[in-house]
Order: C-alpha cells, then sequence, then structure tokens
C-alpha cells in the first residue's frame, strides 16, 4: 500500500528557503530578529512547500498559540465585513488563525470578549470599531488591556479610542468636510445630516467635520438639522422618515454611513421622491453595495481593508516606546445620487 507523504514540516521550510531552523521560526511567528526581506521570503517558501504551523504543537512546547483575536461591533455591517477581509488576508499570509467576535456596540460585551480571548491564550487582539466620546465608558476596557499587554499580549484598535494601544485612524474628519464641501459646491444649503449613535467618536468626528465645512462657508451649524439612529439601513429609513416630517424643504440628506443613506433613500424613494433631482443623499465608507445601489451612492472612500491588514501588521510588531498611530487617506466618489439642487 503506498503511503501519503508526511506534511512539510518546519526544518524543510528552513532547508528550501535557505536559512536556519530558528530563522524559520522568527519568520513564520512575526517574532523580531529578522528582516521584513527575509520574513517575506521565509513565507513564500512555506507557501509553495504547502507547510502549515503546528499550533497545538506550539502550545504543548509552552508558546502563545498563532490565533489572533478580531473583535468588531457588527458581523453583518459591511464596513466591518471589509476591515475584516483585511485583517484575515493578512493572517493567511502569516498562517496564523484568526477567532472572530462581535459585540453589538456594547462595552460589557467588549470586555467580556477580550476575557474570553484571553482565556483562549490569544497573544493578539484586534479591536476594530468606534471608541466612546466618554472615556469612562471604557475605563474596564482599558485595565484589562493594561494587564493583557504586561503580561506580553499586543492590542491594536481601528478608530478613535481612550487606549493606550497601536491605532489604525481612519479620517472621519477630513472626510466629513470634503463631503459637505461637496454638496455646499453643487449649491445645497438645505441639508440634513443622518448622525448615527450618539456616543460614539466616529459620529463625533465625522459631524466635526461637517460641521466644519458648513462654518467654512459662512453658514450657521444650528440651521443644519441633525437627526440620529442606527448605523443599519432600518435607522437609516426611520431617521430620514423623522428628519423629513419636521423639515420638508430639504434638498440634500447626508448619512454618517453607507448603509444609513441606501435605507435613507430607499424610503425617499417609496415617498414618491425622485432621487436626485429632488433631493441629493450622501453616505461615507464606500461599502460595495454603494456602488450597486440605485442610484448609485456618492460617499467618502475609505480604505477598509488596507485598514484590517494595517491594524494586522501592528498587533504582531513588538511593542514600541510609545504606541504608534496610522492615519489612513480619504476619496470622494461622486456618483449618481447627488446633483444641483433644483
Amino acid at each position: 500500500m503506498a503511503h501519503s507523504p508526511a506534511p512539510p514540516r518546519l526544518v524543510d521550510v528552513a532547508r528550501a528557503a535557505g536559512v536556519s531552523l530558528a530563522t524559520a521560526s522568527r519568520a513564520m511567528t512575526g517574532s523580531t530578529g529578522v528582516s521584513a526581506a527575509v520574513a517575506a521570503h521565509v513565507q513564500a517558501v512555506a507557501r509553495r512547500i504547502g507547510y502549515v504551523p503546528n499550533s497545538h504543537a506550539r502550545a504543548l512546547a509552552g508558546g502563545q498559540v498563532s490565533i489572533v483575536g478580531l473583535i468588531v461591533h457588527d458581523v453583518g455591517d459591511p464596513y466591518f465585513g471589509e476591515i475584516a477581509r483585511g485583517v484575515l488576508r493578512e493572517i493567511e499570509s502569516r498562517g496564523y488563525m484568526a477567532l472572530i467576535s462581535q459585540t453589538e456596540r456594547d462595552p460589557t460585551a467588549e470586555l467580556a470578549r477580550i476575557r474570553a480571548l484571553r482565556a483562549h491564550r490569544v497573544n493578539s487582539i484586534v479591536l476594530a470599531g468606534s471608541g466612546y466620546i466618554d472615556a469612562s465608558t471604557e475605563a474596564d476596557i482599558a485595565a484589562e488591556v493594561d494587564s493583557f499587554t504586561a503580561a506580553g499580549g499586543r492590542v491594536a484598535v481601528i478608530g478613535r479610542h481612550h487606549l493606550p494601544v497601536d491605532a489604525v485612524l481612519p479620517d472621519n474628519l477630513a472626510g466629513g468636510v470634503t463631503l459637505m464641501r461637496h454638496l455646499l459646491d453643487l449649491g445645497h444649503r438645505r441639508i440634513g445630516i443622518l448622525s448615527g449613535p450618539a456616543n460614539l467618536t466616529t459620529v463625533e468626528d465625522r459631524l466635526a467635520g461637517l460641521r466644519q465645512a458648513v462654518e467654512s462657508a459662512g453658514l450657521p451649524w444650528r440651521s443644519i438639522p441633525v437627526v440620529p439612529g442606527d448605523f443599519t439601513r432600518e435607522g437609516g429609513a426611520s431617521a430620514v422618515a423623522t428628519l423629513m416630517t419636521l423639515h420638508r424643504d430639504l434638498t440634500a440628506v447626508v448619512a454618517l454611513n453607507d448603509p444609513m443613506a441606501v435605507g435613507a433613500m430607499s424610503w425617499l424613494l417609496r415617498s414618491g421622491l425622485r432621487v436626485p433631482e429632488e433631493i441629493s443623499v450622501a453616505g461615507f465608507d464606500d461599502i460595495p453595495a454603494a456602488a450597486a445601489a440605485y442610484p448609485a451612492l456618492t460617499t467618502i472612500r475609505l480604505p477598509m481593508i488596507s485598514m484590517g491588514r494595517q491594524a494586522l501588521e501592528l498587533v504582531l510588531k513588538p511593542p514600541g516606546s510609545r504606541p504608534r498611530r496610522r492615519r489612513t487617506p480619504h476619496e470622494l466618489v461622486p456618483r449618481a445620487s447627488t446633483a444641483h439642487p433644483h
């Protein structure tokens, strides 16, 4: 009977890559002591020969299991789906595994997820999603993160948090400025805003950008109605219904994320309003559904996949002397949902 060939071992990777066993080990685990070029070479060789890291053996040897924890607010939100794609692509290229959980924007749940990941001996955690405006909301999370990092764990966040860890910071404020300037340049002056949950730093920063553009144009911010809602299609539909009941003369609506904008646009169309002929609609993030909406949604594009990849790169690096910050660009994507007011 023919025997199946034994799976490649780390020593086989080292031999094929022309490096020592120790160097191959460091390259595959993201440890220090090996250059980025050598690590990339070793990882490419490992993929070519079909090497799969033995996490169970590593755990038995007393090392950390090569699993990264990813905590998101909502796995059903396309924004977090794109971020997760970026994290998972980078994880797979390094031979790691991921544990993904959601919190539904509940700080108590975030704390519980971090503790659960620690119990599973996860050494690296990416926390994706907005922080909270009130720092005390994150106080227990900050204490847990401090304990985790003091024990050798690594944490990186995506979004503005009150946590002393590496962070990838979406260009929310500047994106808000760009989006509002787009509508103002088209000639809109009667603009309403669907703002999202009021306790999130993401909402605070995007609103600050919208306000900056309005005031720079010499317009009073108090003339712009703002209605909060959930960051969902249903939340956008409900919020725009309230907004239009109170302000029937609006010529444009800005939603602080794309699902809200798509939900708002659907409600407006069902109500008999033509988009953009009678009212323009704009969103934020440029999730895949934005281009597929009808009419296609004008929005601010954030590099969500890249944000996930950058967060993973940070969390797998040794800690710096102070928390590192990676700031993203943004891009206005004008589509058919915005036009000059009539």
